[in-house]
């Protein structure tokens, strides 16, 4: 299906990185925001183009983010595209640890360990396979996944701004996704909500 090219087009997200050409939404009164919104209460559009976050799911409790993923999926025009940039959580374990580093050594990296999961107040950090399945649960498909800056999409080419880390040859150290809107999958979502509350919500109350 071919994206309704006349819609909006929602960078969420955005802080100070300004993108002309679309709708520039952020939580906060910063430069160049078009939109101040919390949008974890919903997005208030309709038949859009495309939706970009970059550095914004880590930032969501993951019950937020799945709510995020499902609100996108809804203000899309047949055919429209979500990108999403995070931090992959496989670069960040193999980067930041090694069981059989010296003593001194592991000091260090546990601090940075947790400090790539906690720190930038960041809620929870994603790798591949939970991704793909939460976007597919959410009703999106045709799922493509692409290094910093790279689209087979030109309105995706070098989009991203957020400062870059040293990558793996076979592992990025973000996870870069476009999935196409397609049909919606309550089910698979509601199963997925409930594994989520089940095994990792319930044992973040105290």
């Amino acid at each position: 299906m071919a994206t309704n090219s006349h819609g909006p087009k929602l960078h969420v997200g955005c802080g100070d990185k300004r993108l002309e050409g679309w709708v520039n939404i952020d939580n906060q009164d910063l430069p160049g925001v078009d939109m101040v919104a919390d949008v974890t209460g919903g997005l208030d559009f309709k038949n859009c183009e495309a939706v970009y976050a970059e550095h914004f799911l880590e930032h969501l409790a993951i019950d937020d983010a799945l709510s995020f993923m499902e609100e996108s999926h809804r203000v899309l025009a047949d055919g429209g595209v979500l990108r999403l940039s995070t931090p992959n959580l496989d670069w960040v374990w193999k980067t930041h640890y090694y069981l059989g580093a010296e003593a001194d050594l592991k000091t260090q990296m546990a601090i940075h360990l947790n400090r790539a999961f906690h720190g930038w107040e960041h809620q929870f950090l994603w790798n591949r396979e939970i991704l793909a399945q939460a976007l597919t649960a959410c009703g999106f498909e045709d799922l493509r996944w692409h290094r910093w800056g790279e689209s087979e999409r030109p309105l995706f080419q070098k989009l991203e701004r957020h400062e870059t880390y040293e990558d793996d040859d076979e592992l990025p150290h973000v996870l870069i996704v476009e999935a196409t809107k397609g049909r919606s999958r309550r089910g698979e979502l509601k199963e997925l909500r409930a594994v989520i509350q089940r095994d990792f919500l319930n044992h973040m109350k105290g």
